[in-house]
């Protein structure tokens, strides 16, 4: 029997390991994406969970060292005090009896740079660059994509993982989802500091900014800063200088003889839920499907889950001889995904404006109902999981 083929356009991240993944299913894959190398310049991190950790150690890409995947065993969340220092408000430990991390840390291009090796080995995947694609089109029962061209590939299925901004997405699923500006810019640089036993992720609330400390090594940290756009707009310059000076000021407390080895990167965050996972064989994925705001570090692990459901469902499938790319199957993939990723995403909502209270009641009440839960270990255990499962329907 003919292998089916799958199309998977984009080459960030989720496109990468979407190929990867998929490939093992006995399937023939084409990767169309720009130009690949852009994928390994970025100084972005990534934290997933211990189940999505697992997910990515049965795919045997990785060497699985510290260099890739940085453990943390603690997560810290503080709030600012009034002497400019910081309160710890909760605690969240790593699972001790299973042997399970709170999250592993990964450093976007160091990840990509293996990715992109692994793929370049496989005979089984196809990476064509192109700079544009005008379309999908039909062909026959199956699709094509169309370039200045059409190329002659036909395919069972085609996934898009370009993000949500993108020509494609907007054509073929224009209006068809939910979207929210937070009116905020997400900071993110790396520092170098003196040696630390550096395992604990922090989260301080600062007034209406949330500053995020990821250890990637015990001498180098990953800093995220959601900050408004209007400061952002005031302060940024050519060296940002003014924005540098206040990440020491607030890195102080927990870092010691701090230098950035990167630049600094700026993205605008968002709130995206997609009503539409689908149609005529082309599925939507990552970031096309939902965004969230960073402070849960959750929007890749969101990916991992989603990308986790499609491949157990395609094996089965295709064990069973039917057309991945078949309405009812696509049906299937939505069903099981599209309702988690919703509540997880106005989950993440909710505590994103809990934390972004003006008022000094509220931020008081806030923090009591924190400090309260932390002495709740079965809360605890309850939050642990989510974080680390998601939802389960």
């Amino acid at each position: 029997m003919e292998k089916q083929k799958i199309c998977i356009i984009g080459g960030g991240l989720t496109g990468l390991i979407t190929a990867i993944t998929l490939s093992k299913l006995n399937l023939k894959v084409d990767l169309i994406t720009g130009n690949i190398n852009q994928y390994i310049k970025s100084n972005r991190t990534i934290a997933i969970s211990q189940n999505n950790y697992d997910f990515l150690k049965k795919l045997k890409i990785f060497k699985f060292s510290k260099k890739e995947f940085w453990p943390c065993s603690k997560m810290k969340l503080y709030t600012e005090a009034k002497k400019k220092e910081f309160t710890e408000i909760f605690e969240l430990n790593r699972d001790k009896k299973q042997k399970k991390q709170i999250l592993y840390m990964m450093e976007n291009s160091i990840i990509a740079k293996y990715l992109i090796r692994n793929i370049k080995k496989k005979n089984i995947i196809s990476l064509k660059t192109h700079k544009k694609i005008s379309g999908i089109i039909p062909s026959g029962l199956l699709k094509s994509v169309k370039f200045k061209s059409k190329d002659n590939s036909k395919y069972n299925l085609i996934i898009i993982c370009t993000g949500s901004n993108s020509h494609l997405v907007k054509t073929l699923f224009n209006d068809q989802s939910f979207e929210y500006s937070y009116g905020e810019v997400s900071i993110t640089t790396t520092v170098k500091h003196s040696f630390i036993k550096n395992n604990v992720a922090r989260q301080i609330f600062l007034n209406n900014e949330i500053l995020a400390l990821l250890p990637i090594s015990n001498t180098k940290t990953s800093i995220v800063w959601s900050v408004k756009k209007d400061i952002v707009n005031k302060y940024k310059n050519k060296n940002n200088l003014f924005l540098k000076k206040r990440i020491k000021f607030y890195t102080k407390y927990f870092l010691k003889k701090v230098k950035f080895v990167t630049g600094i990167e700026y993205k605008n965050l968002n709130l995206l839920i997609r009503k539409k996972y689908y149609q005529d064989r082309v599925l939507l994925f990552g970031d096309a499907l939902h965004v969230v705001h960073p402070l849960a570090g959750q929007g890749f692990n969101m990916v991992l889950r989603d990308l986790a459901s499609l491949e157990r469902i395609l094996k089965n499938k295709i064990n069973l001889g039917l057309d991945i790319g078949g309405s009812e199957i696509l049906s299937e993939v939505s069903n099981e995904t599209q309702p988690r990723n919703f509540i997880y995403s106005l989950g993440i909502d909710f505590l994103k404006n809990c934390f972004s209270f003006q008022k000094k009641s509220l931020k008081d009440f806030r923090n009591k109902i924190i400090t309260t839960l932390n002495k709740n270990n079965f809360v605890k255990d309850i939050l642990f999981n989510l974080a680390d499962k998601g939802f389960k329907f």
